[in-house]
């Protein structure tokens, strides 16, 4: 019998709408019924759907996709009803019950909030319901942040220590060049490395419909592969495509994680991929080897330069006297509180004050900490 798995699956507009930019009731049912299979297989599934903005902008009386952020959000306020409406009805039709979580990238930056999502994530999974995420266009102040959800997807896969990322959308898989302009491109099946070559062969946006290309897709697979997380990138328009990705005998792209990776809890792996840096302290080569080799926590003493500002209990990055990234970690002191501390030079100060704890840093070697941050 198969074992087990909580699988992550990102599915792109141009999977979900019709050539009209409807809401595709045949596409919707397929990825309804192959999710159905994997719920039924005992499996745990969170959605990542995008479609908001393509289901939404026909009913707002637009010709084409929006481009001013105004409409976007104003069809997304549309379509997110219209998507919610039909996976519910759907999945009940299977006799799973479908919930809907809108996540803004400030979600991951804040860690309280960070934490609550994944609360509750893990509640709904632990229950049986079938999540279904996507970014809140409606609220957000920027372009599409999460690249046509790929980023999105990447990070929801981490916040629930899944199993496998699928990622679907209207192509193949990875391929060593643009197959649309060279005949002879080839798919590639297998990767275990991201390398210069790989992201070279990543192209641009593959559809009007959606916002994501290749290399937004790159991008996210690398996320997930920092997180110790393998990922499947398929054509969504294939029969059984989801239950053959986590069957692994899909036809697409496997990214698989062949180097060991240091599993992190959910606070380090905020710290890590998700918190944002608000600042650098530098500090000497032996408080670089007692953090790195010997996890011991940083001392004032052992800080030579504070830049930026920040408040206590900010992230920031750690590094050599060579400008390399060794770790990242939350603050005791403020970059002022630091900076007034290291002019006074007071030595028991310097000698017991505790900046970063060892329990609140994660270093480079526990994680690759400027992936997907």
């Amino acid at each position: 019998m198969p074992i087990e798995k909580r699988v992550v699956i990102k599915i792109g507009s141009s999977s979900l709408t019709s050539r009209h930019g409807e809401i595709s009731k045949i596409k919707l049912e397929k990825l309804a019924n192959e999710i159905a299979k994997l719920k039924d297989a005992g499996h745990e599934v969170v959605l990542v759907s995008s479609g908001a903005v393509a289901a939404g902008y026909r009913k707002l009386g637009c010709l084409k996709r929006p481009v001013s952020l105004p409409e976007k959000q104003a069809a997304a306020s549309i379509g997110q009803g219209l998507l919610i409406e039909s996976y519910s009805h759907l999945f009940l039709s299977h006799g799973y019950v479908a919930s809907q979580i809108l996540i803004l990238r400030s979600d991951f930056l804040d860690e309280s909030r960070y934490q609550n999502v994944h609360n509750t994530l893990n509640v709904l999974l632990e229950r049986g319901i079938i999540p279904i995420v996507n970014e809140n266009d409606t609220l957000s102040t920027e372009r599409l942040n999460f690249g046509d959800n790929d980023t999105l997807a990447a990070k929801v896969a981490g916040l629930v220590d899944a199993d496998q990322l699928v990622i679907l959308s209207d192509i193949d898989g990875l391929y060593d060049k643009n197959p649309t302009i060279h005949e002879d491109a080839t798919l590639i099946n297998h990767v275990s490395e991201i390398t210069n070559e790989i992201e070279n062969a990543a192209g641009g946006s593959g559809s009007a419909v959606g916002t994501g290309g290749m290399k937004s897709k790159i991008e996210a697979v690398k996320i997930a592969m920092a997180s110790g997380i393998s990922t499947f990138l398929g054509n969504a328009n294939k029969e059984d495509i989801i239950v053959d990705a986590v069957e692994k005998k899909a036809t697409g792209t496997y990214f698989t994680c062949e180097k060991t990776v240091t599993t992190l809890n959910q606070k380090k792996k905020w710290i890590a991929f998700h918190s944002g840096s608000k600042g650098e302290i530098i500090i000497n080569p032996h408080a670089a080897d007692r953090m790195v080799k010997k996890r011991k926590s940083l001392r004032l003493k052992e800080i030579h330069l504070v830049k930026g500002k920040f408040e206590k209990g900010a992230v920031v990055r750690v590094m050599d006297m060579e400008g390399e990234e060794i770790a990242r970690g939350v603050v005791k002191v403020s970059s002022s509180g630091l900076n007034q501390m290291l002019q006074d030079k007071t030595d028991q100060v310097m000698d017991s004050t505790v900046i970063i704890e060892m329990g609140d840093f994660v270093c480079h070697i526990d994680a690759p900490i400027s992936i997907g941050v």
